[in-house]
């Protein structure tokens, strides 16, 4: 795909600050991390954290089943791959922003199982001190800028941290994902048509799961092939696997060499599936079991990874099944401490109001 033509910054002051800077290492880890192969060190590390992700989830479902979640939640279950393997070539202070599928993210990302969990109880020592729910949540420690309700809304926000970023020359990537009901949505083509004109660093990620809500991406979009949607802006974009962590991981090693390099934002589809409805109220009716059962039996990303341990000598059935038994032991603690913990006092409905 072409590259845009140079275009002009936010004014002529700032245009010195467009090119990567302090943090441009980073750019070069990442530029390595997409010819090198993984250890087996960092594949056991990704099974862990992809382990952790579907086992949260599945607590959290059978938390919301007893009526100890309410509102909106929405699981990350079968999605693992994306989060974990974007998050494997992040630089240390590169930002990430979603939507409301978000736990997967912010347990990619490093936050506190407990935190998050608590969260999602409505709990004083949640991640939002209670007060954000499963869709809203945040760490200025971990770089992540939140899940977000509105469809598509952090795309523009995402653009923003990356204008921030470019501003500064601080050599950090934004990495802005949403889902493909929200790759129709107008302001995510402002956000593009912005970043491609400054050259922002910001990496785009498509999660196409198949089903925006209840409708196929086929009945909802004219144009499916969703990486192609920068075409008129002249952003670059590929599909990937996003069943496939290590496919994954060196697509976003190249989008994201591509935008801190000062070369402008990257459009990555990943193609994956969720395995459950699109939120715990959603039936998932507009879908066959046999569909399901057909993508768990044959593309589950994190059985597929643990086939590649085992085929490679890395990880035995033993060693793999105390893995499972470790991240158990942390998301069984987590659930509990969600449990049993304080609810936020009323005062803190006065609080976080400004900055």
């Amino acid at each position: 795909m072409a590259r845009a033509t140079k275009g002009a910054g936010p004014s002529a002051a700032a245009q010195d600050h467009g090119s990567a800077g302090s943090d441009s290492t980073a750019g070069d880890a990442s530029k390595a991390q997409a010819t090198n192969g993984p250890s087996p060190d960092e594949m056991l590390g990704w099974y862990r954290d992809m382990l952790l992700i579907r086992r949260f989830e599945e607590r959290a479902g059978q938390l919301y089943g007893m009526g100890l979640i309410g509102g909106f939640c929405h699981l990350y279950i079968g999605q693992e791959a994306i989060a974990v393997g974007m998050q494997s070539i992040a630089g240390p202070s590169d930002q990430i922003i979603t939507g409301y599928r978000d736990h997967g993210h912010m347990l990619a990302a490093g936050m506190d199982p407990k935190s998050v969990m608590a969260e999602l109880t409505g709990r004083a020592p949640g991640a939002a001190r209670g007060k954000g729910g499963s869709m809203h949540m945040f760490s200025h420690e971990k770089n992540f800028f939140g899940g977000h309700g509105i469809v598509g809304a952090q795309v523009p926000l995402g653009t923003g941290l990356a204008l921030a970023n470019w501003y500064r020359k601080d050599g950090r990537v934004s990495y802005a994902y949403f889902g493909d009901g929200a790759a129709n949505q107008g302001q995510v083509y402002e956000a593009f048509n912005m970043a491609q004109l400054w050259k922002l660093p910001v990496v785009y990620v498509i999660e196409n799961n198949q089903y925006a809500m209840g409708t196929s991406v086929a009945r909802a979009s004219a144009e499916t092939e969703l990486f192609k949607r920068g075409i008129s802006f002249d952003i670059p974009g590929e599909p990937v696997d996003g069943m496939d962590i290590e496919a994954v991981r060196e697509a976003g090693a190249r989008a994201a060499a591509h935008a801190r390099d000062g070369s402008g934002p990257y459009i990555l589809e990943m193609k994956t599936y969720r395995y459950r409805g699109h939120s715990m109220s959603d039936p998932a009716k507009y879908r066959t079991r046999d569909e399901v059962d057909e993508v768990r039996k044959t593309r589950d990303p994190i059985d597929h990874l643990r086939d590649k341990l085992e085929a490679s000598g890395y990880a035995d059935e033993a060693a793999l099944k105390a893995i499972d038994s470790d991240v158990k032991k942390i998301v069984a603690e987590a659930a509990e401490f969600a449990r049993t913990a304080p609810e936020p006092d009323p005062a803190e409905l006065y609080t976080d109001v400004y900055a």
